[in-house]
């Protein structure tokens, strides 16, 4: 079993849909998956709950399906920082926390597990200065960086990069994912993001008109990570 945890270099930068295709590329070699989504805000209610896109997204390319619950122990309504929506539901986040409400998911094995963060790798649970990062650490986890292709990326690849390594933490390989189809000069952007980045690139996803798993698998390769990581 392997589980690798899913960062980004901001929100909205397509770790669900690098998540998600990931899970969905696992699934066709005949892997069990499992996709986890500790922290979710910018929910819906619905007869059963609270239902986030993303953690919707992961459960789908999960094999075995688990509870909703499972996939997705702490959502909020409001699409806003997550520490923020805890307050407003009355609620603090802790890494404590995170731990307890996720020991019931982690007790799922599977070949391939995915956990996705919220935000970037320094999105903040509570004003006392924890993150979700710290639990990664603790877990000792590799990490899987999705760059959002946009104006800023370089530096917003770089400083992420050096973040995680400063922690001691091993970068599994990283996506270039296009968020923004107009961005001048892209080519360019991707070859000095493979000139900072020595970690494996996992794959360049152009701007889709349809995000999907299937559509994005063409662009991705799980081999770097089944070679070093899933025994």
């Amino acid at each position: 079993m392997a589980t690798f945890f899913v960062t980004g270099t901001d929100t909205d930068a397509g770790k669900t849909l690098i998540g998600q295709t990931l899970l969905f590329m696992a699934r066709q070699q005949g892997l069990s998956t499992l996709g986890i989504k500790p922290i979710a805000s910018g929910s819906v209610e619905t007869e059963s709950g609270l239902r986030n896109s993303d953690a919707l997204a992961l459960q789908r390319q999960s094999d075995p399906v688990l509870a909703y619950e499972l996939h997705n122990p702490v959502c909020f309504k409001p699409a806003i920082a997550p520490h923020i929506a805890a307050v407003e539901a009355g609620l603090t986040l802790s890494l404590a926390g995170v731990s307890e409400a996720l020991s019931s998911s982690l007790i799922h094995e599977a070949d391939f597990r995915l956990i996705e963060g919220a935000g970037g790798w320094f999105l903040p649970l509570n004003d006392q200065g924890e993150s979700l990062s710290q639990w990664v650490i603790s877990k000792k986890w590799p990490v899987i960086l999705v760059i959002g292709v946009k104006l800023g990326c370089l530096n917003h690849a770089r400083l992420t990069r050096e973040a995680l390594l400063s922690a001691g933490v091993t970068i599994a390989g990283w996506v270039a994912n296009t968020v923004d189809k107009e961005m001048p000069y892209q080519q360019e952007n991707l070859r000095t993001l493979h000139t900072l980045l020595p970690e494996p690139c996992l794959g360049e996803v152009p701007f889709l008109a349809s995000a999907d798993p299937e559509t994005a698998s063409a662009y991705l390769s799980l081999a770097p990570l089944l070679s070093s990581f899933v025994g």
